[in-house]
């Protein structure tokens, strides 16, 4: 019998030792694993990269164990969209696309390019057409080469690439679209095509399907100056900032003291260089760039040098704009737009307002006018029709004598020989035209 219980005690002892090797039980399943939420939402662009960037990053530090991309976006700019999609292709950590809402055009891209994606009942995935500024199809090139990156997502998670193609490109027939219609995906379609792994209402479920039940959660948060930077840094909020900015300093050179235009005019470029700087895309080189820039402008102005210092200031504070852009091209387009705005504002301004700021301290406006009892030369009326001689030869200026007055006369175009009686027919300031009298000749 004692033999009997050593035995069976051996034997839950071993039993137990057994049962702890194997897998964890679903309630336990995720214990002490660490669930990253990074959400994904509104328009697509060089501000949103930058966060997920960060969060990605922080991400890692903290040694999550799963990231999860809540998306919610109706799209935006492809080349931020590429960017994004390389970050989650990068990413060493097993990533998930919650569509919570809309995963449109760039959006679905982004989703396609993550290890899985769930959507949430009434979300939808696709219409992801390629448009212009203007909101037109864009060029045959540029849609080539989004359809291509469209395939490349799809099967990069071994997806059917034709349902992909098809949210971008309205002429690829499929069932589950109308023919002409570029393809939107709801999730139970998602599911069928497998272009989804599960529909989740909340993140309960959504952590149930990924078995991490008891996993730590943390959720990043877009910061308030990412917030500002994700505005300041759209390609269509530059041109605007701008434009405000170089109006706003120009105004202020107009008006006197220094009030509302100027104001606006500092605060709008300081907004540009700090959004740009907390993006991720410029450095305090370009903040003292520019600030060289308007010291040498001012000098230009006070104190003048043939153009060089205005010169260089206008270089370095366009030179500094564009070290903290992150596309030359949209930053020189948006300059251009601002200078011609502000060039046409100076000329109304100037043409109905004139000067009435600093720009009046260094500009001279005064005239000389008779009105304000400024004479250079009296036009001496009073002498016409005197006569008098020649003392010189008129070629056809000269000197003449009338009354005893020695005038500086000029003839009416032709040559008056010295001594010549000569008749004053006109003047007009200093100007006293004569004319030889034919008496003086018959003598």
């Amino acid at each position: 019998m004692k033999k009997f219980r050593i035995l069976c005690f051996t034997s839950m002892i071993l039993f137990s030792f057994l049962l702890s090797l194997l897998p964890s039980s679903v309630e336990g399943q995720g214990e002490g694993k660490l669930v990253f939420y990074i959400p994904v939402e509104q328009e697509v662009e060089r501000g949103l990269q930058a966060f997920l960037e960060r969060s990605i990053d922080t991400a890692i530090e903290e040694g999550a164990d799963h990231i999860v991309f809540e998306v919610d976006t109706p799209g935006g700019f492809v080349d931020a969209a590429g960017n994004i999609a390389t970050l989650i292709r990068n990413t060493p950590i097993p990533t998930t696309a919650y569509v919570i809402d809309q995963a449109l055009s760039a959006g679905a891209y982004i989703s396609l390019n993550a290890d899985k994606i769930v959507m949430k009942p009434g979300s939808t995935m696709g219409s992801a057409s390629v448009i212009d500024g203007s909101g037109n199809a864009a060029e045959d090139k540029a849609q080539s080469a989004w359809l291509a990156e469209m395939r490349q997502a799809a099967e990069l998670n071994g997806r059917n690439p034709i349902y992909a193609l098809a949210m971008a490109d309205p002429t690829i027939d499929i069932p589950e679209s109308p023919e002409g219609e570029i393809l939107t995906l709801t999730p139970r379609e998602a599911m069928e095509v497998g272009y989804a792994e599960a529909i989740a209402n909340d993140r309960t479920e959504l952590l149930d399907f990924l078995e991490l039940q008891n996993a730590r959660e943390q959720e990043m948060e877009i910061t308030f100056a990412e917030q500002i930077a994700r505005f300041v840094t759209n390609p269509i909020i530059i041109p605007i900032l701008l434009s405000i900015g170089s109006m706003g300093l120009v105004l202020e050179l107009y008006s006197p003291g220094f009030g509302v235009p100027g104001i606006m005019g500092l605060s709008a470029l300081f907004l540009f260089f700090f959004g740009h700087m907390v993006a991720g895309f410029a450095g305090m080189e370009t903040f003292i760039l520019f600030g060289v820039g308007i010291v040498l402008l001012l000098i230009e102005i006070f104190v003048p040098g043939f153009g060089i210092f205005g010169a260089l200031g206008i270089g370095a504070i366009i030179g500094s704009m564009v070290l903290a852009s992150y596309s030359t091209t949209n930053i020189i387009l948006s300059i251009l737009i601002a200078i011609v705005l502000t060039v046409a504002m100076s000329i109304i301004f100037f043409k109905y307002v004139g000067y009435r700021g600093p720009l009046k301290r260094i500009i001279l406006k005064d005239a000389t006018k008779s009105e304000e009892g400024y004479v250079s030369n009296v036009t001496r009326e009073e002498i016409i029709g005197k006569t008098g001689e020649t003392l010189t030869v008129l070629r056809p200026a000269g000197t003449a004598v009338f009354n005893e007055e020695r005038l500086d006369v000029v003839s009416e175009g032709g040559y008056i020989g010295q001594g010549r009686k000569v008749k004053i027919v006109s003047t007009a300031g200093s100007r006293i035209v004569v004319r030889e009298l034919m008496e003086s000749k018959e003598e």
